[in-house]
């Protein structure tokens, strides 16, 4: 059964009856009320903050409900407008048909149950909800389209849009670098968005959480046959992003064998799927992306000098939040904005404690960490305002040694959870990979990852 929608509501009628009997069973439908039986009051009140419902008797001393509602018409945008519900004892056509023409969503004439009015706010509550989502997602599109969805004024941040819109042009395959939660995926996401590829696929693969028994197969494809468990044909992400992109994610994680495959498609765009002789030839603009330094893994005989250079046709070096401070604001009200639309809830703002904070912090997991801890602050917000308390990074949780691994989800220092889970797991499976990587609920494969990633071994 679908919840039905709360909000705020602000009731206006001369009767005080009415006032008294509306307000209250508002209020126990769940609703934040604020009653009035003066025109000039709603009409400040209406100024001063916003409302999600205004309910208004049409006839009211002073000013009549249509003209408050012609007056929100014509001084608040209908993005913030709330959705207005006219009530009154004297209905006409005509007067319904202004009403509605200036943007009143319903018009009830008294007498009335009181259901009736309860039903008509929970409808105006929904409509108002789809309303902000569909700006959201609008909003979504405009940026991914129009602003890459990367979010900067900072000059560093500026060089790497321009680099972005030039790499677009070209089918070269792009090397994308950066720490944990930089916008790797993000930039890949916006050179293929301006491509002359954007009506074809982008497919994306995360090389690190794929065994790496299954890789070839995942990237390659399969014939029926071609090993255990392979008991049909498969196409691999290379043939479905034919005419496309594919986005190699965490690139460094490859295994030798399967680096010099992916060098030999990159050289002659062409492959054989695994346990089948017929080469396949492809069209594919390949993308990758790490968090790794690839040169000294080439130094240490872990990653081929070829394919290095075969990937790294174009780098493209994303910066660390860190490095670009100036953006912390606008990524703190871009993500406030996105995160209150997307839940319905009512953010007016960031209290000055909180921002001081946010500035202050060193964001390790960058962009990713900052986006979690507002999202977190959004969805446990009890007022408009985000206060200080609610954005610090929490502190691990307690008990959380002795019930064997540390939470990330719980903790927004991504590295910081990463690094101890994998300690705590080495140190319960006395060593043994196979059962640290069981215990962390990974294979072996992402477990090697992480192990290089904070020099475990």
């Amino acid at each position: 059964m679908t919840r039905p929608a709360h909000g705020s509501v602000l009731l206006a009628d001369d009767e005080a009856g009415i006032l008294k009997t509306l307000g209250r069973a508002l209020r126990e439908d769940g609703h934040e009320v604020v009653a009035t039986s003066s025109a000039a009051e709603a009409e400040r009140l209406l100024q001063e903050r916003p409302f999600d419902a205004f309910v208004v008797d049409h006839r009211m001393p002073g000013k009549t409900g249509l003209e408050l509602l012609r007056q929100l018409a014509a001084t608040v945008g209908e993005a913030e407008r709330p959705q207005t519900i006219m009530m009154t004892a004297h209905a006409t056509i005509d007067s319904a048909i202004e009403a509605m023409k200036l943007g009143a969503f319903d018009y009830l004439q008294k007498p009335f149950e009181v259901e009736e009015l309860l039903v008509a706010v929970r409808r105006a509550l929904e409509h108002q909800s789809l309303r902000r989502q569909h700006r959201y997602l609008l909003s979504e599109r405009e940026e991914e389209f129009g602003h890459y969805g990367i979010i900067g004024k900072s000059r560093v941040i500026q060089d790497v849009l321009h680099q972005l819109e030039l790499v677009a042009r070209s089918k070269s395959t792009v090397l994308i670098t950066g720490e944990t939660g930089t916008g790797k995926e993000l930039a890949a996401r916006a050179i293929h968005a301006r491509s002359a590829q954007r009506e074809m696929p982008l497919i994306k693969v995360n090389c690190a959480a794929i065994p790496e028994a299954l890789i070839e197969s995942e990237l390659f494809g399969h014939v029926k046959g071609a090993f255990t468990g392979a008991t049909a044909n498969r196409r691999g992400r290379f043939a479905l992003a034919d005419g496309g992109t594919l986005f190699l994610d965490e690139i460094g994680t490859l295994g030798g064998a399967v680096q010099a495959r992916l060098l030999r498609v990159l050289q002659e765009r062409e492959f054989e799927p695994v346990g089948s002789e017929r080469t396949t030839s492809v069209d594919v603009r390949v993308i990758a992306a790490t968090n790794r330094n690839l040169r000294a893994m080439v130094t240490e005989g872990r990653f081929l000098e070829d394919l290095f250079y075969r990937l790294s046709v174009i780098p493209i070096a994303l910066p660390p939040l860190r490095e670009r401070p100036d953006d912390i604001p606008l990524l703190v009200d871009h993500f406030v904005r996105k995160h209150a639309q997307r839940t319905g809830q009512r953010i007016e703002g960031v209290a000055p404690a909180a921002r001081e904070w946010l500035l202050a912090y060193h964001w390790p997991g960058n962009v990713r960490e900052l986006e979690n801890t507002i999202e977190r602050a959004v969805v446990l917000a009890t007022g408009p305002v985000i206060e200080a308390d609610a954005v610090q990074v929490a502190e691990p949780p307690m008990g959380a040694a002795s019930q064997g691994l540390p939470s990330a989800r719980l903790h927004d220092n991504v590295e910081w959870a990463e690094r101890e889970s994998v300690q705590r797991a080495l140190r319960q499976a006395q060593g043994v990979k196979k059962d640290a990587a069981e215990l962390l609920g990974i294979s072996q494969r992402a477990l090697s990852y992480y192990l290089g990633k904070y020099k475990f071994e």
